[in-house]
C-alpha cells in the first residue's frame, strides 16, 4: 500500500488488509505492507485520526511505522497498491520496467465504489475524510483478497 507520507491512507488500507487476511485464514500467506512516495514521516506511526478512526472499526495501526518506498519493494511484493494518480507517477518512476505489472491503483479492486478512482488524502480534512478512506479501503481490500485468493 502506497500514499505519499505513510502516515493515513497507505497505513489504513495496511491495517484492513492485514486484518482481512487474517480473518479469511490467509495470514501466513499474505505479506502486506506500506509505504509512502516520499519520506515526510519515515519512523513516525501513523496520524492519530487514522488510528482512531481505524480503531473505531477494529483496525490497530499503532504498530505501523512510516517508510519510504524502494525499488526494492517492486522485487519483494507481488502487488504495489497506489491511493492515487500522483503516487502512481511516483511509484512508476522508482519502478523497474520489467516489473511495472505489478503497480495498480487500490481503487482498482473496489466492487461498491466502482467510480473511485482514487482514494483521497484526508489529512487537511476532517472526520469524514477518513471515513471515506476506511470505506474505499474495506471494499478493496475485499476485491484485493478475491483476486489473489479466488
Amino acid at each position: 500500500m502506497v500514499c505519499t507520507g505513510n502516515i493515513c491512507r497507505s497505513p489504513t488500507a495496511h491495517g484492513v488488509l492485514r486484518k482481512m487476511a487474517d480473518e479469511a485464514g490467509l495470514g501466513a500467506r499474505v505479506q502486506v505492507d506500506s509505504a509512502g512516495t516520499h519520506g515526510y514521516h519515515t519512523g513516525e506511526p501513523p496520524d492519530a485520526r487514522s488510528q482512531r478512526h481505524a480503531l473505531w472499526r477494529g483496525y490497530d495501526l499503532s504498530q505501523q511505522r512510516a517508510r519510504q518506498l524502494t525499488a526494492q519493494d517492486f522485487e519483494n511484493f507481488d502487488l504495489i497498491l497506489v491511493m492515487d494518480a500522483a503516487n502512481e507517477r511516483a511509484a512508476r518512476a522508482l519502478c523497474p520496467p520489467a516489473l511495472r505489472h505489478k503497480l495498480r491503483r487500490l481503487t482498482d479492486f473496489c466492487t461498491r465504489h466502482r467510480s473511485a478512482q482514487e482514494v483521497p488524502d484526508p489529512y487537511y480534512g476532517g472526520a469524514a475524510g477518513f471515513e471515506k478512506v476506511l470505506d474505499l479501503a474495506e471494499d478493496a481490500c475485499a476485491g484485493v483478497l478475491r483476486s489473489i485468493c479466488p
